[in-house]
């Protein structure tokens, strides 16, 4: 039973040391990465999204949603002559809806 203790001792002691060798590889690593000046050819550049550009790639100057300002009414009105309009609603009006 002793020897199974130890042999686990044994192994975690083996894997600390390699994570430990692991971090310092690391570091040195970045602080070499740190000190080098960086490259174009690393750096990306921006790219835009493809629903900013137009038809010839270049970038769309110009507000992408217009909204147009409505009264409760008249939305109220759209909606009950699409309902009106739909197979199952109500060819004409009844006074029920008018409250």
């Amino acid at each position: 039973m002793v020897l199974l203790h130890v042999l686990y001792i044994l192994a975690f002691t083996v894997l600390a040391c390699l994570a430990v060798g692991n971090l310092i590889r690391n570091l040195l690593t970045l602080g070499l990465d740190s000190t080098r000046p960086v490259s174009d050819y690393r750096r990306p550049r921006p790219v835009p999204h493809p629903e900013l550009l137009d038809a010839n790639g270049r970038m769309i100057d110009e507000p992408l949603l217009v909204m147009k300002s409505m009264s409760v009414e008249d939305a109220r009105e759209q909606l009950d002559a699409i309902y009106r309009s739909s197979p199952g609603g109500q060819s004409g009006s009844t006074g029920a809806e008018e409250s």
